[in-house]
Parts: C-alpha cells; structure tokens; sequence
C-alpha cells in the first residue's frame, strides 16, 4: 500500500490518469490525498468529481476555494464567474449526490503517524495542526448541516483579516476559511494579505508567505493553492503540490512516504 498526495486537478481528468497510470495506482491497494481544488478552469471537472468519488475510501480529500466556489453556486444563490467550467457539475444527473458527497469532505486533515497535515492552503503558523484540525471541524460540521445554505451565502470576503478565538459567527467562519483555502501571504500577527497571488518576491511590505514564519513543531504540510511557487517553498517540511497544470505546467503527485515526486505534463 503507498499513500500519494496531487495537487490542484482543477478539472484536468486526463493528466490526472495520466500521472496515477505512472505509478500503477490502485484504489484497491492505496490511497490518494487531494489537496483541494478538484474542479474549475480546466475542462473536465465533471469526470474528476465522479473518478475522485468512485475511490470511496481510497481517496482523503480537502476542499479548495474552487470547491467551495462550486458549493456556493449550488445552495448560496451565487452567480457562475465567467472563468468557471462547472456548469457541467450542476447540470449532470448526478448533480445532487456528487455535491452532496463534496460538501462532507474535509477542509484539513492529520497523519499522526506522520505528523503530516494538509489543508489546500497551508497551516498558519499561528496555529498547530490540531488548532487547524479543530477548526476545519468547525467549518465541517457547518457544511454538512442544514444551516449550509447560510454559509454559503455569506462565505465570500476578506474580513476579519486575523483569527482570534473569541470571534463569533460568520466572521470566525469566514477567517478559518480563508486561511484553509485562501492563504498565502501573512503577517506575523497572523492578519491575512488576500489580493496578493504571485511569486514570494511578490510579498506585500509586512508579509511573508505563511510558511517563512517558526514554527515549535516538525509537522510536515502537504498544500496546493499556490502556482506561482512551481512546487518550491524552500523547505523539505513544506511540499507545495500546485504546479500549474491548468495553465500548462505540471500534474503533480507525490508519494508521501519516499517524498519522490511524479509529475505529468499538461501543456496540451
């Protein structure tokens, strides 16, 4: 059995078989951590929601800002970007069952084992894994609820820009959310910079990409998200996955006990 993480698929089901048929990937002997963002901007998020919920328990599975994006066009009322290609999604006869079962995946998840963890962002060095994991249970539970439909209404903004465990409400919602799925650039207090998208040479005065900052820990992050990085975070404990396969870079998986990385060409 061999765990593998991928990152960002975004609808691109082809590379995403192309990459698993390297490694003779088998739902039936191992497993595979997806860091977010399955669907959006490429042209198959349809095939890649039902392959990536046909592996059942194969498959670990962290939502991103396009997943969430998907989820509140569905039972927030939001109107499609003009970008999007997921109207494939909501309109395919299995539109019910394959959002449903999206919106009961989970927005961090931890490897004690191997003090790994992984968010489609990133873990904030304000937290520890199990803050993190705490408060994706938070969000969790929320998304699965009848009350989703609440959240999803109100869970785009940039405010408040830092956690603080007293916030209440959509506010202590929204921040949790933006840094599981929407961090890269952080202050040393924690407050969020959210315009900011390119390289680190990029950084706003004041911020830092989020994993510059100590940490008491030796936790390993397993995170998409972040293009721009092209896979390198200058650290061996920070494996960024996002490599651009939707803007003609690279699919990448990587095996998560070997650290060897497997990667698939997506020019085409």
């Amino acid at each position: 059995m061999t765990d593998y993480a991928v990152g960002d698929i975004q609808g691109c089901f082809q590379p995403l078989q192309d990459v698993l048929d390297k490694v003779d990937f088998s739902p039936s002997r191992d497993r595979l951590w997806v860091a977010g963002d399955l669907v959006n901007r490429g042209p198959s998020s349809l095939a890649t929601l039902r392959y990536i919920h046909s592996l059942g328990n194969a498959a670990d599975v962290v939502l991103g800002n396009h997943d969430l994006h998907l989820l509140a066009v569905k039972y927030g009322g939001h109107p499609l970007k003009r970008k999007d290609t997921i109207q494939q999604v909501l309109d395919a006869e299995d539109a019910t069952l394959l959002l449903d079962w999206l919106r009961h995946q989970h927005l961090a998840v931890y490897d004690a084992d191997r003090d790994l963890f992984m968010s489609h962002a990133g873990l904030p060095h304000i937290w520890s894994a199990s803050d993190a994991v705490a408060c994706a249970g938070e969000l969790e539970s929320v998304l699965r609820s009848p009350d989703a439909a609440d959240y999803f209404r109100e869970m785009y903004g940039n405010q408040p820009e830092r956690w603080s465990p007293d916030l209440t409400g959509m506010g202590r919602l929204r921040v949790m959310t933006n840094y599981l799925t929407r961090m890269r650039f952080v202050a040393q207090d924690g407050t969020l910079e959210l315009t900011a998208k390119e390289s680190i040479s990029s950084a706003p005065e004041g911020f830092e990409p989020w994993f510059a900052y100590p940490r008491a820990d030796n936790t390993r992050v397993v995170f998409g998200h972040w293009a721009a990085l092209e896979g390198k975070t200058g650290a061996d404990r920070y494996i960024a996955l996002d490599t651009g396969c939707v803007w003609g870079g690279e699919l990448t998986l990587m095996n998560l006990d070997s650290g060897e990385r497997i990667c698939c060409d997506c020019e085409s």
